[in-house]
């Protein structure tokens, strides 16, 4: 049976669990979760009754959360070696919980479903966030060509749309130089290339407006 991947091609999270589809090759079925397909929303929340995404459906295997999706998947972008594989999931979760969780904090700030009226305060408390997670990533990535040495990892699949997103949020502005680089680095890899271009028709839906860049 072939997998299917429930997600919306707009989603930080989604990008994430495709990177590793795509740079493998592997053929899957994409559920996108919008409007326009309601039969795959009643099909997720009857696979993952909490009905986040992405979801990846593998025969009678559900798997949610993207980061238990990219092992199933692509089990080589985990080292074999103990010690390494510690720090690619390390710099897995410092890019979901102290990347995304601070710019996905400032979007949620100009939802109208989440909250009538931005609040300055949250959102300053954000952004110094971002601002210690940049600089501490700028630091390992002075000599460093991935997230955790010379090999794309389960850490590349999480920085990407990471910092792709938020750098929309928090730009860099030339700050932090290396994790600059390392972020241009990943938007010319061919799988990161294709999550950017496929989620492009979806930019209006960014609530603080896409910039025209990227």
């Amino acid at each position: 049976m072939a997998l299917e991947l429930f997600g919306h091609p707009f989603s930080s999270y989604t990008w994430k669990a495709l990177i590793p589809l795509y740079e493998n090759d592997t053929p899957f079925t994409f559920r996108s979760l919008d409007p326009d397909h309601p039969d795959n929303d009643a099909a997720l929340k009857a696979h993952w009754p909490i009905g986040k995404f992405p979801v990846l459906v593998d025969g009678d295997l559900v798997l949610p959360e993207a980061s238990i999706i990219v092992e199933h998947v692509s089990p080589g972008l985990i080292p074999a070696d103990r010690e390494e594989a510690l720090e690619v999931r390390l710099l897995d979760r410092v890019f979901d919980n102290h990347v995304q969780t601070p710019f996905q904090a400032i979007v949620g700030e100009h939802l109208p479903f989440i909250t009538e009226t931005p609040d300055p305060a949250r959102i300053e408390r954000a952004r110094r966030a971002l601002d210690a997670a940049y600089a501490w990533l700028d630091a390992r990535m002075q000599r460093r060509g991935w997230a955790v040495g010379e090999a794309f990892t389960l850490a590349d699949c999480a920085a990407a749309p990471a910092l792709f997103y938020a750098d929309w949020i928090h730009p860099n502005d030339g700050r932090f130089q290396h994790l600059a680089a390392y972020r241009a680095r990943l938007l010319t890899r061919p799988s990161v290339a294709r999550c950017v271009d496929e989620a492009r028709p979806y930019r209006h839906l960014f609530p603080l407006g896409a910039p025209d860049r990227d």
